[in-house]
């Protein structure tokens, strides 16, 4: 587990339920993100010597309870997986020093050549080493990771209610 970015919860991205907006979560979360790409070599001056970048493929967010105006919140991250050009990052948001997260997210990102059209490109070998370094999955309790969205299947007859 690796604490990799703090913030507080802002005025201004709360809701009117008086609780943090669900799109202030994917905010914090690429926030995050951003602090994870820092930690492993394509912090702004890397990314701009190195003409790579991380692009997010997809994004998984669940929210699991309430955060009220105010509150500090913490990112944990975890590297599921990686391969040659990409990388399976999974996160959690918790309220201060509390031990059970308020939301989850897991996000698949492609490493990518940005010196022109930009196009997936391998991870550097020193990236690479970099991303494994934080690959600790054996430790992390990923209980939020791999979920589907979508309802049971409806038996034949069964009518949606209104």
């Amino acid at each position: 587990m690796s604490t990799i970015y703090r913030d507080s919860v802002k005025a201004e991205w709360v809701d009117y339920n008086r609780h943090l907006r669900d799109a202030y979560y994917m905010l914090i979360y690429s926030l995050a993100t951003d602090a994870f790409m820092d930690g492993i070599g394509l912090d702004d001056a890397g990314r701009r010597a190195r003409q790579r970048t991380l692009y997010t493929l997809e994004a998984h967010v669940s929210y699991l309870r309430e955060i009220k105006e105010g509150a500090a919140v913490r990112v944990d991250a975890w590297v599921v997986a990686r391969d040659r050009k990409r990388v399976h990052l999974y996160l959690e948001m918790f309220e201060a020093d509390e031990a059970e997260p308020v939301s989850a997210c897991e996000q698949m990102m492609m490493h990518i050549d940005s010196s022109g059209a930009p196009k997936s490109a391998s991870f550097d070998e020193d990236v690479a080493r970099s991303i494994d370094m934080h690959a600790v999955i054996a430790a992390c309790d990923a209980r939020y990771a791999g979920r589907v969205i979508g309802l049971p299947a409806r038996s034949a007859g069964t009518s949606v209610p209104a």
